[in-house]
């Protein structure tokens, strides 16, 4: 069954449902105060820098794990991922194991003994910003700015993961988009020390599909800026195909694909993460877009990193 995210999670209209499932709001925002309030932090004897969101998906966490594992080795470093273990997030941890060593476990914290045991000496764990069973270094959130925070609710009556007072427990925010002084005084009022970084994407690979018909598919939190992106980049989209966050596709789903672009005489593209989930033979006649991320103020990121390091 495909699951997809709510619209009204994202819409700025009013609508009904949050106040439907507010309820249940309630009681996520009871399981995370009692469970930050009551639950210890392990400590470590390594730095450990996490990167989480607080907007559920979609928002860059994974390609900013990889560009802080590249900082840490140009520092001479030996940095390794953290990754709790759960068959849906395979498709990311495969993307990180492309770049350098995973350590996945259901508890974090026994992820971080493995890699200390191994001998690497800088842990950045993707996700985990709602886990309080270790005690981070540093804390990086990341939004994206078409998206921002939805419609300012938390699950289910909105896409947000927990309050905004959140930020209180945050060292960095890095926003996938341009500057906006409105998001950022947003979020200086629930935490002022708060420095805020911006990313964008540099496709490096356009060359193959520069000048043809070109039919987009993606299953991740948000398709559209993937879409977005290629629109951006001069790609011709003559039809974007949308699929639930992390899905796994059926050998029926990639077989209406090669049949659709047959048909319209299109190459399919799709996200290096939806690629990493694909079977080699699904793989044919399946292109993927590589990026650069390009960090705004990246000395200044880097001499931060400095500090904890």
């Amino acid at each position: 069954m495909k699951v997809y995210k709510p619209k009204f999670w994202d819409s700025k209209k009013f609508s009904f449902w949050p106040y439907f499932f507010f309820p249940f709001t309630l009681v996520v925002n009871l399981i995370n105060l009692l469970k930050f309030k009551y639950l210890k932090k392990e400590k470590f004897d390594i730095p450990i820098i996490l990167v989480g969101n607080i907007y559920l998906g979609g928002t860059g966490k994974t390609p900013l794990c990889i560009e802080i594992f590249q900082i840490l080795r140009s520092l001479k470093l030996n940095p390794a991922f953290v990754k709790k273990h759960h068959e849906k997030y395979a498709d990311e941890t495969k993307l990180l194991e492309n770049i350098g060593k995973v350590f996945s476990n259901k508890q974090r914290s026994e992820a971080v003994r493995s890699l200390i045991s191994n001998n690497f000496k800088v842990a950045i764990f993707d996700d985990g910003f709602q886990d309080p069973g270790v005690k981070n270094d540093i804390s990086i959130i990341c939004f994206n700015e078409k998206q921002w925070i939805g419609n300012g609710f938390v699950i289910p009556s909105g896409p947000l993961r927990e309050k905004l007072n959140a930020l209180k427990r945050c060292n960095y925010v890095f926003i996938n988009g341009n500057k906006n002084l409105e998001f950022e005084k947003t979020i200086n009022k629930f935490n002022p020390e708060i420095k805020v970084f911006y990313i964008q994407y540099k496709p490096t690979n356009l060359d193959n599909i520069i000048n043809r018909k070109v039919i987009a598919f993606a299953g991740i939190g948000n398709p559209e800026n993937f879409f977005d992106l290629l629109k951006k980049n001069n790609i011709k989209i003559i039809e974007a195909l949308k699929f639930p966050d992390h899905y796994n596709y059926k050998k029926i789903d990639i077989t209406n694909l090669n049949e659709r672009a047959r048909e319209l005489d299109a190459c399919l593209v799709t996200t290096e993460k939806d690629y990493f989930r694909l079977s080699n033979e699904d793989k044919k006649n399946i292109k993927y877009l590589k990026f650069e991320l390009l960090i705004d103020k990246k000395e200044e990121f880097i001499n931060e990193l400095k500090k904890i390091i």
